[in-house]
């Protein structure tokens, strides 16, 4: 079974964090939140939640993927915690997925892990300058090798869906879309 590892911080974008930890569950993944300070984080629309575990806790740990929701300040926050940067980086190094929605994707930028590679975000936080040689695209989700990236709340089940299909393939994926009875 895959492991994924969503860390939030204060001013996390609900929306994208409860829509992929929930859809990667229902695809019987083991999903871990963890939190950069207390055990109770609180997103950037008022909306608190309670973390799995300390990031302390699980440092040492290793995933599969780790999944950052976007969301102001909640980006920001991830950017400048050393630990954060540290397990994305060592999660590339490992050839594992990193993953990142919204404002987040500057967070993998700002650990160099888009250099050379295809991603997206909201508008306004990747420009040219954001990475040596990045790719910028407008599609909802972007994967380019173990790096997943996306626009923002509108486009968190097609992330969600796209990350299941990286962990568990096309099969899994498409077993928790047709219960999601997403239209058209």
């Amino acid at each position: 079974m895959s492991r994924v590892l969503v860390p939030l911080a204060e001013g996390f974008e609900e929306i994208e964090a409860v829509t992929v930890v929930d859809l990667l569950r229902r695809a019987g993944i083991e999903v871990c939140t963890a939190s950069l300070d207390g055990p109770q984080v609180t997103g950037s629309h008022g909306i608190t939640v309670l973390a799995d575990e300390a990031l302390d806790a699980v440092l040492a740990e290793d995933f599969d993927m780790i999944v950052l929701p976007g969301g102001m300040p909640g980006a920001r926050h991830l950017e400048n915690d050393a630990r954060i940067i540290s397990l994305l980086r060592r999660c590339a190094a490992a050839g594992r997925y990193t993953a990142a929605i919204c404002a987040a994707p500057g967070v993998l930028a700002h650990a160099g892990l888009l250099d050379e590679r295809a991603a997206t975000s909201f508008p306004g936080f990747l420009d040219a300058d954001s990475a040596p040689g990045i790719r910028l695209r407008e599609e909802p989700v972007v994967i380019d090798g173990t790096v997943a990236t996306s626009r923002g709340p509108g486009t968190a089940l097609a992330f969600g869906l796209a990350l299941i299909e990286l962990l568990e393939g096309v099969a899994a994926r498409e077993r928790v879309q047709e219960r999601l009875q997403i239209p058209g």
